[in-house]
């Protein structure tokens, strides 16, 4: 009897295995090379190459590569993450300099953000709930003292915001994955009765502020911009002049376990992603460890998000801490939700370095298991605002007010190499390099087109191998750039 039961047991563990085989061969989408052309485009310094197309080439033989030799190699077979998209913040900064450009440069903005085909098709959009250091002044969506929110309102971003929203929508083919984050509850919630410089939330206001949420969102929903997500707090470690609000790791736990998740819930909004964290790198492991082992507070959130600022210390980036939370945390997603060039200095509109540290980002973020990744402010003027608090800082497009121009720097078009080419839905797949003067990434489209970006952060120009299993090609990336290979 026993040798029975071993063998049911052995036959059902088999099957079991079988079926999990197959399911997920199901989802592995399958890429071959066969007949496959590569057409590669190019941004690179000192020259005019700007996402241009700079070469047709097409797969031959490959034998094994020598050590001498340059190489960047993609495995199919081997495929990771879905990818969300990429995108930025409509600010209220954003929305007041768009607002007084002519129907014209409005409509060329629009098509260089969100138009897949004129533009570099963002897919992701994130905004703030209420006011940040990106608006012209701090304002809310209720009168102060109101703990009920019954002065609750978002007239304020009707000037402004949400119509620029709705045109990017629109230019976007209707949809944008849409996410808000706080920078601070109103003064009379928090412990210094300062919306601004830090402070915390007051345990009587955590019902209150969990309901601000919920309204914030309907509200939104109500105006055509379904919100897919929120974060809890934008930058919980950052005492700021500006908008900003402090959360230790156990306070956010505790806040999203007893009050914003159930009170989304409650509210008819489950769906509604939460994101914790919504900082630097540095201490993002920490975060993870103390809100995902809490079993009743990590069954709200859909996972982190996290910010680049972290060197502002001095230190270089740590993009291995998105390895490690994704390492122990693999059901948790992970989205890059803010980063942009600090330190506004018009003389630097073309400065290659502020371009080459959003390709090494989104390369490392995305190969240590990032699906989405959101830049900062879209929009700001001649002097890196508005901002009340003096805090100018660059974004990938400028618009002079006083010439009504639009300036493109080259982060506009280093950030394009990723989201023109990598479209919502698409797998990451393994691709490694042979030498670190060169770093790459891959994702498969939907539609079986593969995207390679390759940077080439060096004073020389390389020739590398790019090789697919069997089949290779030979390509020529200048000094200082990036590119796409889209096959």
């Amino acid at each position: 009897m026993k040798k029975i039961g071993f063998i049911i047991t052995s036959c059902l563990c088999f099957s079991l295995a079988v079926f999990s085989q197959q399911k997920s061969q199901k989802h592995l989408q399958k890429f071959t090379t066969t007949n496959k052309k590569i057409t590669v485009y190019t941004t690179a310094a000192d020259t005019k190459l700007r996402l241009t197309p700079t070469d047709n080439l097409s797969f031959t033989a490959s034998q094994q590569p020598t050590e001498t030799e340059i190489s960047v190699f993609v495995e199919p077979s081997k495929q990771f993450q879905s990818f969300l998209g990429i995108g930025g913040a409509i600010t209220d900064a954003s929305a007041e300099i768009f607002a007084n450009l002519s129907k014209e440069k409005q409509t060329e903005f629009l098509n260089a953000y969100y138009d897949t085909q004129k533009g570099i098709g963002y897919s992701l959009l994130r905004t703030t709930i209420q006011s940040s250091d990106f608006s012209s002044g701090s304002y809310s969506y209720i009168e102060e003292g109101d703990k009920e929110l019954k002065t609750f309102s978002i007239e304020h971003d009707r000037k402004y915001r949400i119509p620029m929203i709705k045109a990017a929508i629109k230019t976007a083919g209707g949809k944008l994955v849409t996410y808000a984050a706080p920078w601070s509850p109103n003064a009379f919630m928090k412990s210094n009765k300062n919306v601004l410089k830090g402070g915390t939330l007051l345990p009587e206001f955590f019902q209150p502020w969990a309901n601000f949420y919920a309204k914030f969102i309907k509200e939104y929903n109500k105006e055509g911009i379904p919100i897919w997500g929120t974060s809890v707090q934008n930058e919980p470690m950052a005492t700021q002049k500006w908008e900003s609000c402090l959360y230790t790791a156990e306070s956010e736990r505790d806040f999203l376990k007893s009050y914003l998740g159930p009170t989304l819930k409650k509210e008819g909004l489950g769906s509604v992603k939460i994101i914790a964290w919504d900082h630097n790198r540095d201490l993002m492991v920490h975060r993870a460890n103390v809100i995902f082992s809490d079993p009743e507070a990590s069954k709200y959130v859909w996972g982190m998000g996290f910010h680049w600022y972290e060197t502002w210390t001095g230190a270089q980036p740590l993009f291995e801490n998105v390895a490690k939370v994704h390492e122990a945390y693999p059901d948790k997603k992970l989205l890059f939700t803010e980063g942009c060039v600090e330190k506004f200095d018009a003389a630097k509109y073309q400065f290659w370095p502020n371009a080459e540290r959003y390709g090494s980002s989104m390369i490392h973020d995305f190969n240590n298991g990032t699906v989405g990744w959101t830049d900062w402010n879209i929009l700001l003027d001649q002097f890196g605002g508005p901002n009340h608090v003096g805090n100018f800082c660059f974004a990938p497009i400028h618009a002079d007010t006083t010439t009504g121009e639009l300036i493109y720097t080259p982060s506009y078009y280093y950030i394009g190499h990723f989201s023109k080419f990598i479209r919502p839905n698409a797998v990451r797949v393994s691709t490694s390099v042979s030498r670190s003067y060169l770093i790459s990434t891959s994702f498969l489209n939907t539609d079986g087109k593969m995207a390679t970006v390759v940077m080439n952060h060096t004073d020389n120009e390389i020739m590398y191998n790019f090789i697919i299993a069997a089949e290779k090609t030979v390509v020529k990336i200048p000094a200082h750039a990036i590119q796409t290979l889209v096959y």
